[in-house]
């Protein structure tokens, strides 16, 4: 027993009072959240890709402009706000110490929504890119 506390104060670490060792504490600061390794940055991205991307097909299908167009037809006030109201939306909660791990269930969780964010970001240069190349919409009306 003496053994184990000593090697703990040694390692740094501290048991709590049930046993188990204690849960590391995020910081909450801004800086910290918006860091590259931080929490916020990849999620904030592949939110707006996958708005993003709905958003451009469906325009896509009923008006039947490129991304180009779309951006350039007055896209960059929505994409501004947008852009705005999510990553406020999203830094709330973790700069209130809520984790998204913890949010997560079983069919919704937080693993899936990163692999859709990170196919929704290549899915919209993809998008763009076959649109550029082509020289107009991918899906004519």
């Amino acid at each position: 027993m003496a053994t184990s506390s000593v090697m703990q104060s040694i390692m740094g670490g501290q048991k709590e009072e049930d046993g188990s060792s204690p849960k590391a504490k995020v910081s909450t600061g801004l800086f910290d959240l918006l860091a590259f390794s931080g929490p916020a940055p990849e999620r904030i991205n592949g939110r707006l890709a996958m708005i993003g991307f709905v958003a451009a097909i469906a325009v896509e299908l009923s008006k039947g402009e490129d991304v180009f167009a779309q951006i350039s037809n007055g896209g960059i006030p929505w994409f501004l706000l947008t852009t705005g109201v999510l990553s406020v939306a999203s830094l709330i909660p973790l700069s209130n110490g809520v984790s998204v791990e913890s949010k997560s269930k079983p069919f919704w969780s937080s693993d899936a929504e990163m692999w859709n964010g990170r196919f929704a970001m290549l899915g919209l240069v993809a998008l763009a890119l076959t649109e550029f190349a082509k020289g107009g919409a991918l899906i004519n009306v």
